[in-house]
C-alpha cells in the first residue's frame, strides 16, 4: 500500500533499495559501529535509563483530518471525517483513531507547532535535527545531512548501552537520519528491512531461520582462517589496537547470543499481540521499536510513509494509514504502559509538516508548515494535555508556537542531555546541540 510516489517521484520503495547504510555512503555494518564506537571512546560511559522513538510520518501526516480537527469550519477546510471523545474530558480526535483515543492519557498533542517550509527535503533535514538547511542543501543526496540527526546526537552524548547498537533505523534509514560532522561513530544501525515481511530477519545479528547452528560454526571457522593470516602482521604492527577481526567476532557473538537474537526477533513475541500492533509495516516497526528500547539502545527512528496525500486525502487516510497508525500506535502507548517503560521512553510522533486546511481540487491536501500538530508521550511528558491551539481553520498558529527547535531542546532535556552545550565541526567551529530552542515547559 506504501508504493505510491511522493510529489517529488520517489518511492518508499525507492528508499528501501537503496540498501542498509553502506548505500548512505556511510559503508558501515555492525563490526564497522563497534570499531568506530571503539576508537571514540564511547563504551564505559555512564548510563542513562531514557530513550527515545521516535515515529516519522514520511510524506506530512494530515493533522487536521486527526488530531485538530475543525467541525465549524467550512466544508471545504473541516473535510469529511467527524470528531470523537478520548479518555480524556476535553479532547477530541478523529473518528478512524478509536484506538488512540482511549490512550490518550498517555500522551499529550502541540496543537500550535510550525515551520516555515513546506518542501519535503528541507522539512524533513528540519524536524529530524533541529536545524534548518543553509544553502546547499541538496535533498537527492543520500545521507542529506548538514546537521545531526537526533539519534546521532543522542549516541554521541550517551553512547551504547549493553550489547545492542545505540541508535537504530527501521524498516530504513531516511536520508536526514545521519551523523554530519559527527562522523561513523554516530551512525544508525539500519535493519533495512520490512518487519512485517513473513520471512524477517535482521542482517548482522539474527540469522535466517534456517541457517543451522552447524553452518554458524562453519562461519566461524572461517573467521579463524582468515585470522591466522593477520595475526603477524597485526600483532607487529601494534600490541594495543584492537584488530578488525576482534570486532568482526564481536558481531559474531552479538548475532549467536541468546539476548542479541531475543532483541531483534519478533518471532519471540506471541501472536495475539503481534495482531494487536497489526500484521503491517507500521504495527511491526512499533513493536520492534519498543523490543528495541527494552534491550537497551537509545534512540529508534521509524521512517513510515506515504502519507503524501495530495489525492484522494480522505479515502486513503480511512482505508491505510489511520488504521495502520491507530492499532501500531495505541498498542505501542499501552504496551509501554504495561511493561512500565513509558516513564523511560519518550514517544515523539509527526510528519515533516502538515497538509493544507483547504482541500485541492483532487480532494487531496497539499503541504502545509505553518501550523500542524506534533504527538509527545512517556519520558516524563505528561499525558492528556493540548499544548497551544491553531486559528479556526487550522492556518497558522492561535496561541504559543512552537518549532523544531523547541522539540529537539525538550527531547534532549528529557534524555538528560545539557542543551547548552556545543560540538566542533572538523574545521573547528562551535555548533549548538540546540539552535536557541527551549524545552516546552508545558508538557513537563
Amino acid at each position: 500500500m506504501n508504493a505510491k510516489p511522493f510529489c517529488n517521484g520517489l518511492t518508499r520503495r525507492d528508499f528501501i533499495q537503496l540498501g542498509a547504510a553502506g548505500a548512505f555512503g556511510l559503508g558501515l555494518n555492525l563490526p564497522t559501529i563497534l570499531q568506530a564506537q571503539e576508537r571514540a571512546g564511547q563504551r564505559g560511559q555512564p548510563t542513562r535509563e531514557m530513550s527515545l522513538i521516535f515515529l516519522y510520518l514520511h510524506g506530512g501526516l494530515s493533522t487536521i483530518d486527526t488530531f485538530d480537527m475543525k467541525p465549524d469550519a467550512p466544508q471545504e477546510f473541516r473535510g469529511e471525517f467527524r470528531q470523537i471523545q478520548t479518555n480524556v474530558n476535553g479532547i477530541q480526535v478523529c473518528e478512524h483513531m478509536p484506538r488512540l483515543a482511549r490512550q490518550m492519557d498517555k500522551f499529550s498533542l502541540i496543537r500550535s507547532f510550525r515551520h516555515n517550509n513546506s518542501d519535503h527535503g528541507p522539512a524533513d533535514h528540519y524536524i529530524l535535527t533541529g536545524y534548518f538547511p543553509q544553502a546547499g542543501f541538496n535533498s537527492s543526496v543520500s545521507p542529506n545531512n548538514q546537521r545531526p540527526a537526533h539519534g546521532s546526537i543522542i549516541t554521541r552524548k550517551l553512547g551504547p548501552r549493553g550489547g545492542v547498537p545505540a541508535y537504530v533505523c527501521l524498516p530504513k534509514m531516511h536520508p536526514s537520519c545521519g551523523p554530519a560532522y559527527l562522523g561513523s561513530t554516530c551512525a544508525p544501525f539500519v535493519i533495512d528491512a520490512d518487519p512485517n515481511a513473513p520471512n524477517f530477519t535482521v542482517p548482522d545479528i539474527v540469522p535466517p531461520p534456517a541457517l543451522a547452528t552447524s553452518r554458524l560454526e562453519s562461519r566461524r571457522e572461517l573467521l579463524r582462517q582468515l585470522d591466522r593470516y593477520q595475526q603477524s602482521a597485526e600483532r607487529q604492527a601494534n600490541q594495543h589496537v584492537r584488530t578488525v577481526s576482534d570486532f568482526q567476532h564481536e558481531a559474531f557473538n552479538l548475532m549467536v547470543s541468546p539476548e542479541a537474537r531475543r532483541a531483534f526477533d519478533l518471532q519471540a513475541e506471541t501472536p495475539r499481540l503481534r495482531d494487536e500492533y497489526g500484521r503491517h509495516t507500521l504495527g511491526q516497526s512499533c513493536l520492534m521499536a519498543r523490543r528495541l528500547v527494552e534491550a537497551g539502545v537509545r534512540c529508534v527512528t521509524i521512517d513510515h510513509s506515504n502519507w503524501d496525500t495530495h489525492d484522494n486525502n480522505f479515502l486513503t487516510l480511512r482505508r491505510e494509514l489511520l488504521p495502520a497508525l491507530d492499532s501500531g500506535l495505541s498498542t505501542l502507548f499501552r504496551d509501554l504502559a504495561d511493561r512500565g517503560r513509558l516513564q523511560n521512553t519518550l514517544v515523539v510522533v509527526t510528519g515533516e509538516f502538515g497538509r493544507t486546511p483547504r482541500i485541492n481540487n483532487n480532494a487531496g491536501r497539499d503541504h502545509w508548515g505553518p501550523a500542524f500538530t506534533v504527538v509527545v508521550g512517556g519520558g516524563g511528558i505528561q499525558g492528556g494535555r493540548v499544548v497551544g491551539a491553531s486559528d479556526r481553520r487550522a492556518e497558522r498558529p492561535a496561541t504559543d508556537p512552537h518549532g523544531p527547535e523547541n522539540l529537539a531542546a525538550t527531547i534532549y532535556q528529557l534524555l538528560g542531555i545539557d542543551v547548552t552545550e556545543e560540538f566542533y565541526t572538523p574545521e573547528g567551529r562551535p555548533v549548538p546541540i540546540v539552535n536557541n530552542g527551549r524545552a516546552i515547559r508545558e508538557l513537563l
